[in-house]
């Protein structure tokens, strides 16, 4: 329901008759609802489950008793948020492609995966840290929602101030953004964006490993 609420609100109510970069505002604000979607739903898909499977039913610790590499259990727990986060992205496209005369090529899963890997190894590393249910709420009240704001999903970042516009690429929703957009709109690829999506899952990957390796000694 979420990505449905922001397309009726954002994009048939704010934006409705608007042009952001020579397209109108729903072509415009579509991939960034998908990028935005696929984010939340692959950070709650797999944080929210290994938090409850930590903390409330107490089963993680066995899990860390088998004889499985920290590295397939971090996998096994991502493939969960990034199943579903294709899923859920994967329909919300088909509903864009209907309303809107956006165009769609082969290139875009690939921006669209890697934001999946990428958001789930973020909520897995943040359920590791977590100590109570209460942190994950905190993390995503401090951290995913701000981005979900100010990640480019509504906006175009080419008309901000310079300073700010290095605050918005910091933000991995912000290249997600951009990548997905540049597909549907027939722009030039920023490869640079997906390279940094590419980091910053290595980034959290890596810190699920230390994290996970710690608490197995």
């Amino acid at each position: 329901m979420s990505p449905l609420l922001y397309l009726l609100a954002f994009g048939y109510g704010l934006g409705r008759g608007m042009e952001v970069e020579g397209v109108s505002y729903l072509e415009f604000v579509i991939p960034g609802i998908i990028a935005l979607t696929a984010m939340t739903t692959s950070f709650n898909s797999a944080g929210m489950k290994l938090n409850v499977d930590r903390l409330f039913y107490k089963c993680f610790d066995e899990i860390l008793m088998a004889p499985v590499s920290p590295l397939s259990l971090i996998l096994g727990k991502s493939l969960i948020g990034v199943l579903r986060g294709l899923i859920v992205s994967l329909v919300f496209l088909i509903i864009g492609i209907a309303i809107s005369p956006m165009k769609v090529s082969p290139l875009f899963i690939l921006p669209l995966l890697l934001t999946c890997f990428t958001f789930s190894f973020m909520g897995v590393l943040a359920a590791l840290l977590a100590k109570s249910h209460q942190d994950m709420a905190t993390f995503s009240s401090l951290v995913l929602l701000p981005m979900t704001f100010l990640g480019g999903t509504f906006f175009s970042s080419s008309q901000l101030p310079q300073a700010l516009k290095v605050i918005l690429y910091i933000i991995p929703l912000t290249h997600s953004s951009q990548c997905l957009r540049a597909v549907t709109l027939g722009q030039p690829f920023p490869w640079l964006s997906l390279l940094a999506i590419v980091g910053f899952g290595l980034a959290f990957f890596v810190g699920c490993v230390m994290v996970l390796r710690r608490a197995s000694v």
